[in-house]
């Protein structure tokens, strides 16, 4: 079968010849002959299809090198590779929406510390934390207070002591003022004042006793700021909002087991009982990657936010959850019921719940 020159397979794959010649010195596309004296490439005409692919998976934005390892796959696992990196695509790109959306907010003028309500909202809450049925200690935080809502779940020989320290370097936000334009930095701020108190809790060497170097923690909370709440996440503590009767959950657990479901590679049942469910990808405390999440939520009267540990959402099924949250009258006998009943289902870990209600002031 006759070659095709350079310029003929460029126009028949849509590649362009400086990218043809890029992909041949990659070894990404090598072609069918390369003349010795003149240097000049010429393709088969079967090489067309994977050419094609290199140039649909350039469009969706996929790096060479990734392109090159979906190009060596038979078709079956090369799809799911594609359905594993555009999960990841839509996942950051759900990030970058929600703050593009808070920073026009911000340059047109509209104040997230003022409310978008006819009435004053405030919040109700309460916060238990429990050791449960088989730890021998509690590693957990729960803290509520009238701005700021917080769990951490800590590990390692000292993480009681790195969660506790995460979470009393947030509370100085209590008394914070803190601008509308400058909401998500001062709670980046304050994110990295607990990553170093952490980190000076597994300082080695301290002579208090126990593993410290492996010290750290999760933390998510919550900022009330009057009319919205500014989440910060790390880990696999969870957020839920119940609104109309409706359990969302709006946080994003940084687990292998998780990045697992987000490319296709597991399904919530199988993360369920897989052995490395509980192992994060992001935490704070030394070598960990302590990239957070930030974002804003809109605040309603009515609305019911529950800030756990896994120690709840592993053991108690989502429905039951949602029960619980719906029917409890009170913060204080939402938080005693979660716990009760993660206690219930054998409490194999540690267990701390935070439920808050935003009403409207009388």
């Amino acid at each position: 079968m006759e070659l095709l020159t350079i310029g003929a397979f460029a126009k028949a794959s849509r590649l362009s010849p400086k990218a043809l010649r890029l992909y041949d010195e990659l070894g990404l596309l090598t072609p069918a002959r390369v003349d010795p004296d003149t240097g000049y490439r010429r393709y088969a005409p079967e090489q067309l299809e994977q050419a094609r692919l290199v140039a649909w998976l350039r469009r969706l934005g996929m790096p060479l090198a990734r392109i090159r390892q979906v190009c060596a796959m038979d078709p079956g696992e090369a799809a799911g590779e594609i359905r594993a990196y555009w999960a990841r695509v839509e996942a950051d790109t759900a990030a970058r929406r929600d703050l593009a959306a808070f920073l026009v907010d911000h340059l047109t003028g509209k104040d997230p510390t003022m409310s978008r309500t006819t009435a004053p909202l405030a919040l109700r809450y309460a916060a238990l934390s429990d050791t449960g049925r088989v730890r021998p200690s509690n590693q957990d935080t729960a803290y509520a207070g009238s701005r700021l809502l917080a769990v951490a779940d800590g590990f390692g020989g000292k993480g009681a002591l790195a969660g506790a320290a995460a979470v009393d370097a947030l509370r100085s936000l209590e008394s914070e003022t803190v601008p509308a334009g400058d909401l998500l930095n001062a709670l980046e701020d304050a994110l990295g004042r607990a990553e170093r108190a952490v980190h000076g809790v597994s300082a080695p060497d301290d002579g208090i006793g126990g593993d410290d170097t492996d010290a750290g923690t999760t933390l998510t909370a919550m900022l009330w700021t009057g009319s919205q709440l500014a989440l910060v996440h790390i880990g696999d503590s969870r957020v839920h909002l119940l609104r109309d009767g409706e359990l969302f959950q709006i946080t994003h657990d940084h687990t292998v087991v998780q990045s697992l479901i987000d490319e296709g590679r597991l399904t919530p049942e199988e993360a369920a009982s897989h052995p490395q469910r509980s192992l994060l990808l992001r935490a704070l405390g030394r070598g960990a990657d302590s990239t957070p999440d930030l974002r804003l939520h809109d605040a309603r009267a009515g609305d019911r936010y529950l800030l756990c540990s896994d120690g709840l959402s592993t053991v108690v099924p989502a429905g039951d959850i949602h029960r619980v949250l719906t029917d409890a009258p009170e913060p204080e006998s939402a938080v005693r019921e979660l716990v009760d009943l993660a206690n219930a289902s054998g409490g194999p870990d540690n267990v701390s719940c935070v439920v808050a209600d935003v009403v409207a002031q009388a």
